[in-house]
């Protein structure tokens, strides 16, 4: 029977993938993060309202069409701004990126 490894190690060496599964096709985003990516390809926007100290204080998701989607939050808008389907530039609102229409799946509803 093998001994497990003390808390808090880590391997000697770093694996690495193979070269085949490095670029992995489109994913399915599941949930709200999934439903989000479709309503900024579509053509809505994330808007943050931040505080004078420039924290984030408000998040609002629109859609195209101008409605305000519900139950979104800041964590929501790091997990997107982490795997890079969203990006603001210049301070305007957040759009989705080549890479987000990438993951987005075809249905076709999106345009």
């Amino acid at each position: 029977m093998r001994a497990l490894p003390p808390v808090g190690a880590r391997p000697l060496h770093r694996r690495r993938s193979h070269p085949c599964r490095r670029r992995l096709p489109r994913r399915r985003r599941a949930g709200v993060a999934g439903r989000i990516i479709h309503l900024l390809a579509q053509g809505g926007r994330i808007e943050i309202i931040r505080n004078e100290h420039n924290k984030p204080e408000d998040l609002h998701c629109f859609a195209r069409d101008g409605w305000r989607y519900p139950g979104f939050s800041l964590r929501l808008v790091r997990k997107l701004k982490r795997k890079r389907p969203i990006a603001s530039q210049g301070g305007r609102p957040y759009r989705i990126t080549r890479r987000g229409l990438e993951l987005v799946r075809a249905e076709f509803d999106n345009r």
